[in-house]
């Protein structure tokens, strides 16, 4: 007769990891195995540093030569600075959290780091429309061109964009907006303790 394989409850519940064992209500855990793990940190961590190496060489050059200061520079400084920021403040925790499956870095740091994250997502995408708009009036419309796209214009849009993203992103995950109307699934179905992401519902 044929040997069959049964595994018990006890078998099952100790080949689940914990992020916090000793804390109700942590997150499951993935791990991965050491080799594949420093692979990870070494490619995340690369492009982590190709992001703010890459923005540096263009935001050091416009900042630094004068005949570069032009609306459209300007714009492009923008894009670059909120991409810089995002090297440096968003990817290096988010690596960690991707690699261990787990955020070790507290909840208010968590909201921070997401907040920072989306903010400057949407940065990037106004700086882009921006660009775009200005392109638009530099070929379609030239002889609008200088008295449409100016710096002081340029230089009050750069304003609305980073406040304006802020004010808002930084307002829904602090207010917890993005759960109203939800927080009894949002506390009872998502929520756990090591858990760092933002929650959304249409």
């Amino acid at each position: 007769m044929e040997r069959g394989i049964s595994l018990s409850k006890a078998d099952i519940v100790e080949n689940i990891f914990l992020c916090f064992e000793s804390v109700n209500g942590s997150c499951k855990r993935s791990i991965f195995p050491p080799t594949i793990r420093v692979l990870l940190y070494l490619l995340l961590g690369s492009m982590s540093v190709l992001t703010v190496c890459g923005n540096l060489l263009v935001i050091i050059p416009i900042i630094h030569f004068k005949q570069l200061h032009t609306p459209t520079n300007y714009l492009i400084l923008s894009l670059a600075v909120s991409d810089l920021l995002l090297g440096v403040l968003v990817m290096p925790p988010r690596m960690v959290y991707s690699v261990e499956s787990c955020w070790y870095f507290g909840d208010l740091f968590c909201k921070i780091q997401t907040s920072t994250d989306v903010m400057l997502s949407n940065t990037s995408i106004l700086n882009l429309c921006f660009i775009s708009i200005d392109r638009y009036y530099a070929v379609c419309r030239p002889l609008l061109y200088r008295t449409k796209i100016t710096v002081h214009f340029v230089l009050i849009m750069m304003l609305v964009i980073w406040t304006g993203s802020a004010i808002v992103v930084f307002g829904i995950v602090f207010l917890g907006i993005n759960i109203w109307g939800m927080e009894d699934f949002y506390y009872n179905n998502v929520a756990c303790e090591g858990e760092c992401s933002l929650f959304t519902h249409c």
